[in-house]
């Protein structure tokens, strides 16, 4: 029997580009997985934590990705959240590799991201102007991915933390670094060309009118029901895009709390599939919100694509 590679950070990198990683979530999408046929996620409540089950299959591969989620791990110099992938052949169901699911999860989170809402990136000049909320994993993938996937020149980049002496140094180098509800940050938010949102915050971090109304906002933090970075009246204004309207008005808080308020509909949610293939147009002149809450299949395409790639560069 032969021995499955461990697939870390560096080797994934290696094997894919955050362009890569969103031309396989596009591609996977264009061939026509429809995501609403996807196997939804399960998680178990533990005395400090969560532990989440993704599983999914597609033409060769199938995969399933253990991830545990503990709130106090920071406070002890361990990561909030840890879990492995694992990749097998869908016909034998041998396993073909493991994967880092932390290092897996940056890749991809930021890859459907920017598959969602690369259509409407477009309507932005030669020049963005970037506001982060958040200076995790996620914040630094998706300017990574921004960087990446376009020939726009990334012009300001601006965080907005609770506690700006508290941000890693890294951030200092990306761009400026504001207090939430300051002054200045609320003038980059009215400013912004794109808003993302990888936070844990349960409450919405900016009311609807504090951007612009052409702004594409991602929001990423959350994938519970009770939590949301954004609040009812942006998703009764913008068009809202969601990975599948199934999961979105099941995980998804923003998106729940919205229809709770009367503020959304459910038929009004554009699946991302959509966007992708065309089928639907989104409006140049009205702000577009994705909702992500992380989908099996996501990590499948972009696991799936980063071993072939390994794979074709060994032979």
């Amino acid at each position: 029997m032969t021995h499955a590679p461990h697939i870390g950070a560096d080797e994934l990198r290696a094997a894919l580009s955050p362009a890569g990683a969103v031309d396989a979530i596009t591609a996977a999408l264009v061939a026509g997985f429809d995501p609403a046929e996807d196997i939804a996620r399960s998680s178990v409540s533990t005395v400090h934590g969560q532990i989440l089950l993704m599983s999914s299959e597609r033409g060769d591969f199938a995969g399933v990705k253990v991830v545990t989620v503990a709130p106090d791990n920071p406070s002890v110099g361990l990561p909030r959240i840890q879990g492995t992938y694992l990749l097998f052949d869908a016909a034998t169901l041998s396993l073909l590799a493991t994967f880092d699911a932390a290092a897996l999860t940056t890749l991809r989170t930021p890859a459907v991201s920017f598959a969602a809402v690369r259509p409407a990136l477009g309507r932005i000049g030669q020049s963005i102007r970037v506001v982060v909320f958040g200076t995790g994993p996620q914040a630094l993938g998706h300017l990574e991915t921004l960087d990446a996937l376009t020939d726009q020149r990334i012009d300001t980049v601006m965080f907005i933390v609770r506690e700006p002496a508290r941000v890693e140094p890294w951030v200092a180098g990306r761009g400026r670094v504001m207090r939430l509800g300051s002054a200045e940050a609320q003038a980059a938010l009215a400013v912004a060309h794109i808003v993302i949102c990888a936070t844990t915050a349960r409450k919405p971090l900016f009311p609807a009118n504090a951007i612009a109304p052409t702004a594409i906002v991602i929001a990423v933090g959350s994938h519970e029901a009770d939590a949301r970075e954004l609040d009812s009246a942006l998703l009764r204004a913008a068009a809202v895009v969601v990975e599948d309207i199934g999961s979105a008005i099941r995980e998804a808080g923003d998106i729940v709390m919205a229809i709770d308020d009367g503020a959304l509909e459910p038929s009004s949610l554009i699946p991302m599939k959509d966007v992708i293939t065309g089928a639907t147009h989104l409006q140049p002149d009205r702000a577009v919100v994705f909702k992500s809450v992380g989908m099996p299949w996501q990590d499948l395409a972009v696991a799936s694509t980063a071993f072939e790639n390994a794979n074709h560069r060994q032979k």
